[in-house]
């Protein structure tokens, strides 16, 4: 069958060639061309050779059959609302199965390409399990070419090529208008040319500048056959909600909704917060007495195991330099003030989490709306500990559930708030609902931030955790 079909490309490239379509000299390419794509196009299906990266991590078909096993093993509970969506994605699983949205060969352009299947947009209330079953989800799907990411992760690295393709064009010649350019398209394309599959966790918009690209950016990876899987705590219409110019971001959810089915799971359960055997004593309040000779004394017995010596760290950031002032090894001794009270923000957190697998985070404050700033950060620091299993020992003025204080005592200048506000061409009236000036996205926020690290402080995130058998 395979010698039919190259025969009948043989026969197309002779009768192009004869009739002078292309020349004769562009055969030896051609040919070479046709090799490479009969091993890769729709004329022939690749095998796939099994690597750790794209064999599922055991013998289930796929994710429905692991999650039944480990009901079945009293790792987990059944829940109605997590087989409903897994369910859904068993099915996508097996439908994902040989697709590919790699470039089409220049004969595999004559046949016909398998349309990409539709993504999944799952959303609920904080712990129900969403980014359990998406991950179950993607490591049974059979693929190399598939990524998962945090988004926030994602999203810092689309700025990072933007810049880079910003910087690679030629300089301006002086006295001459530069021409026009947008980085968004090709940026789409180099990313679709990584993965067929993007996994997101935590979709979530709070950055104007992530806002206004977001709708150019994904329409061009769908169309570039990239399929979506994401999570978040909030229906798509709900995204970026009362953010500035958010009548530039809407467009984008009908682009969401048009490539990714919606999916609720919620089932009124937060199991992060369910009754685990914890870790021991991992969260101290600043008025337990001796509280840093305690934390000091723990800090020394796990450095102590360290092949290190405590002293500064200084971590490469993007080409700059973050300083941390105690350090031993892979444990990080800090302050609520030296991580979120100084402008550092996602990649510094993401190079943190690389490099350390435990952080004390000292004198946490009580969070209110006038340290809006320094609660993001705290918020953003979380997710991206979280994300890399790193473990947190932390001191703070009062409880977890207690930390964030949604009242507003505001003691900013009415007039710079009213500057601000002239400048974006905003009324005072509409810029009093807006999340920037009433904090909502920070209260929703933290209510996952309180989840995460009620499960961080469980024996099983610790055990999971330990990097020193890795």
């Amino acid at each position: 069958m395979a010698a039919g079909k190259a025969s009948l490309v043989a026969l197309g490239l002779q009768f192009c060639v004869k009739n002078k379509l292309l020349p004769k000299s562009a055969l030896p390419g051609i040919v070479s061309c046709i090799k490479r794509g009969l091993a890769t196009s729709v004329l022939s299906q690749p095998v796939e050779v099994p690597s750790a990266t794209t064999s599922p991590s055991s013998s289930f078909s796929g994710p429905l059959e692991h999650y039944d096993s480990l009901i079945r093993d009293g790792q987990l509970r059944e829940d109605l609302q997590q087989r409903l969506v897994l369910e859904k994605l068993d099915q996508m699983q097996k439908n994902l199965r040989g697709y590919s949205n790699e470039r089409s060969t220049l004969f595999s352009k004559f046949f016909s390409k398998r349309k990409p299947p539709k993504g999944y947009y799952i959303f609920g209330d904080v712990g129900t399990g969403k980014t359990m079953v998406m991950d179950m989800f993607y490591d049974h799907v059979e693929t190399a070419r598939k990524k998962r990411v945090h988004f926030h992760g994602f999203m810092l690295d689309v700025h990072k090529r933007i810049h880079r393709l910003k910087q690679s064009l030629p300089k301006r010649k002086v006295g001459k208008m530069a021409k026009a350019y947008d980085p968004i398209a090709p940026v789409a394309e180099e990313i679709s040319e990584e993965a067929s599959l993007l996994c997101f966790d935590e979709f979530q918009v709070t950055d104007i500048a992530d806002a206004m690209i977001l709708k150019q950016l994904f329409e061009n990876l769908f169309l570039n056959g990239v399929v979506v899987v994401a999570t978040s705590n909030r229906p798509p219409d709900d995204l970026y909600k009362n953010g500035l110019q958010r009548v530039n971001f809407v467009p984008f959810i009908a682009v969401l909704k048009e490539y990714c089915q919606t999916l609720r799971l919620d089932s009124g359960i937060d199991y992060r917060r369910r009754n685990r055997p914890a870790a021991g004593k991992l969260f101290y309040l600043s008025s337990e007495p001796d509280v840093d000779a305690t934390l000091d004394k723990l800090f020394d017995e796990m450095a102590f195991k360290q092949n290190d010596i405590t002293r500064p760290r200084s971590l490469k950031v993007h080409g700059r330099i973050l300083t941390l002032n105690k350090a031993c090894g892979t444990i990080a001794d800090c302050t609520f003030e030296e991580l979120c009270d100084r402008p550092i923000g996602a990649s510094d957190y993401l190079e943190m989490s690389a490099v350390f697998d435990t952080i004390f985070i000292r004198n946490i404050p009580l969070l209110t709306l006038n340290k809006k700033t320094q609660a993001r950060r705290f918020i953003t620091l979380i997710d991206a500990l979280y994300e890399h299993k790193v473990r947190v020992v932390l001191q703070a003025e009062t409880s977890l559930d207690e930390l964030f204080v949604h009242e507003h005592h505001d003691d900013h200048d009415p007039h710079d708030t009213h500057v601000l506000l002239d400048d974006l061409g905003i009324s005072r009236d509409a810029g009093s609902s807006l999340a920037i000036f009433t904090g909502e996205e920070e209260v929703f926020a933290f209510q996952r931030t309180v989840s995460r690290l009620t499960e961080m402080q469980t024996e099983e995130y610790w055990v999971a955790g330990d990097r020193s058998s890795k």
